[in-house]
């Protein structure tokens, strides 16, 4: 084997270990909905027994939410609608109609709602009036998201940051660095690829945010779910980066034929800046407790990634290959401190947005969001590692004579930092650390999701907050095929045998056909082992197990 061979198979292998890197990030197991709001408290209180029947069901939830419609339902014992007209919503307070001459018994209230950072917020419980009775099932639809969806909106997101960086890049360096000499055509392709590829992720991410938050599979789209997308703050802010997009598009024709004027290019940075505020406007910082804040701080992180990365991909692609060493003694510098402010500016707003969405040391390892945010900072200093290494090689100026060292350190940078678009686009789909915390969902034991897979059926089991006392558990239940499976019985222990505790029962609540719930509590640590009994008819049920750490 010649050494072109040996160098194009080290190039295939890099290219095939990035991409598998990617998918695992992207396809990585979703948490529930990834919603960002909890319920505080209900009036009644749950599994309370109250001596007459109330005339209205409030639910009070950690942050304003909007509504879902049809999602909120009231069930009587006897199966039928409890509820009367549609709720009203006032910030964090939702307040239900209840027919005050319903039978005496338990009650069922299932809702699902929408949180300010535009992700689902669902859940259940019972109340009853006079004496408990057997708990009804809702027979209405499921809102639990097909977890097709759940990918989807992830691989939606990583692919509106890479095409947002294909944007910014080339028209930074063709309005500004770009040789006078060479043809526009190569940066030209690549810029209008950037614009293709984020006006269909920001048209998929609308599309896709139909059934994420009313539940279901991707084509489940209704007129009304998606009237009710457009006219939230997430659908305004989508709607508002296409109509930016559209108008910078004719401004970023010329530019690709040659230099634009002083004019134009202030036009176009105007647009761009207006259109990076789209993006914390539509997530996290909306609804963070300095919003202001927050808003600006995530542009500014998200506008310097854009630059850097952008920047980075014409150097390698086009600049490093192209131009001459008289051309690269006069880009090189100037690049090296915009790539120094960029990324000076991307670790300042970083900071901010660390100190506000995790707000403790603790809640870096003890949530999701901090370990993922911890992976993202190991990532960035191995990036940055690189790119001392670009910059040492610019000072001494044999960056210009030399590229071929420098355009290997720019793919290597670029490399990793397609690995921390994957793992950005995975945060902003995670409940913040501060909202963890503060829920009691990550401070110790945090968040238990697996599935379990048997000839009949997959269960996919979620445990919250999977430590010591009292725990919630949601069951849900599918086909080898992925779609919903109908269950005639479930049944479900908890044993710890290393303290001698023999199985417990978990009383199972039947939501739907294919979902469950219960509450259990754990009264020690150990290595749980849960043990799930499904029948699907009359004759078929298979028995799967998990074991779980309570810590």
């Amino acid at each position: 084997m010649n050494a072109v061979d040996r160098r194009w198979l080290a190039r295939v292998a890099a290219a095939a270990g990035l991409l598998v890197a990617l998918v695992t990030l992207l396809l990585a197991p979703a948490g529930p909905a990834s919603a960002h709001a909890v319920l505080s408290s209900s009036s009644p209180v749950a599994s309370a027994v109250v001596p007459n029947a109330p005339s209205e069901v409030v639910l009070t939830f950690s942050e304003s939410v909007r509504q879902v419609t049809g999602k909120i339902r009231v069930i009587a014992p006897d199966g039928s609608r409890a509820d009367r007209g549609e709720p009203r919503f006032e910030g964090s307070v939702v307040t239900i109609g209840v027919d005050p001459s319903g039978p005496r018994g338990t009650y069922l209230v299932s809702y699902r709602v929408i949180s300010a950072d535009s992700h689902p917020v669902s859940g259940a419980f019972t109340y009853s009036v006079g004496a408990p009775s057997s708990p009804p099932t809702d027979s209405g639809s499921d809102s639990r998201a097909d977890p097709v969806v759940d990918v989807g909106v992830r691989v939606a997101k990583y692919l509106g940051y890479a095409g947002l960086l294909l944007v910014v890049g080339p028209a930074l360096v063709l309005a500004a660095l770009w040789p006078y000499r060479l043809s526009r055509r190569g940066p030209g392709r690549l810029l209008w690829a950037g614009v293709g590829l984020l006006a269909a992720a920001t048209v998929a991410e609308v599309w896709l945010q139909v059934p994420y938050t009313a539940g279901g599979g991707p084509l489940d789209v209704t007129g009304t779910g998606f009237s009710e997308v457009l006219g939230s703050t997430y659908g305004t802010a989508h709607l508002v980066r296409l109509g930016l997009l559209a108008a910078a598009a004719f401004l970023l024709r010329p530019l690709t034929r040659g230099p634009v004027g002083r004019t134009d290019g202030i036009i176009l940075a105007v647009l761009g800046a207006a259109g990076l505020l789209t993006w914390p406007l539509a997530g996290h910082p909306a609804a963070s407790p300095a919003p202001a804040v927050s808003v600006l701080v995530d542009a500014v992180h998200l506008g310097s990634m854009a630059v850097w990365l952008g920047g980075l991909t014409m150097l390698a692609g086009f600049l490093l290959r192209r131009a001459d060493e008289r051309e690269l003694g006069a880009i090189l510098p100037i690049w090296s401190r915009w790539a120094a402010l960029a990324v000076t500016a991307l670790l300042l707003a970083g900071t901010v947005q660390g100190l506000i969405e995790v707000a403790s040391i603790q809640a870096l390892t003890d949530t999701t969001y901090g370990r993922l945010l911890l992976a993202k900072i190991g990532l960035f200093v191995l990036v940055l590692a690189v790119a001392a290494y670009s910059r040492q090689l610019v000072r001494r100026r044999t960056a210009a004579a030399r590229p071929v060292p420098v355009r290997r350190a720019v793919w290597v940078e670029l490399a990793i930092t397609a690995i921390v678009l994957g793992v950005t686009a995975n945060l902003v789909q995670t409940p913040p650390a501060r909202t963890a915390v503060e829920n009691g969902a990550g401070a110790q034991g945090g968040y238990y999701s697996t599935t379990l897979t048997s000839p009949l059926y997959s269960l996919q089991v979620e445990l919250d907050p999977a430590e010591r006392g009292n725990n919630s558990m949601h069951l849900y239940a599918y086909t080898p095929d992925n779609r919903p499976q109908p269950v005639a019985e479930w049944k479900a222990t908890a044993a710890l045998p290393s303290a001698g505790i023999e199985p417990i029962d978990i009383p199972l609540l039947k939501l739907t056909d294919y979902h469950a719930t219960g509450e259990i509590n754990l009264p020690t640590t150990g290595e749980w082992q849960l043990r799930f009994t499904v029948r699907t008819s009359d004759i078929d049920q298979a028995t799967v197990t998990a074991t779980v750490p309570i810590r």
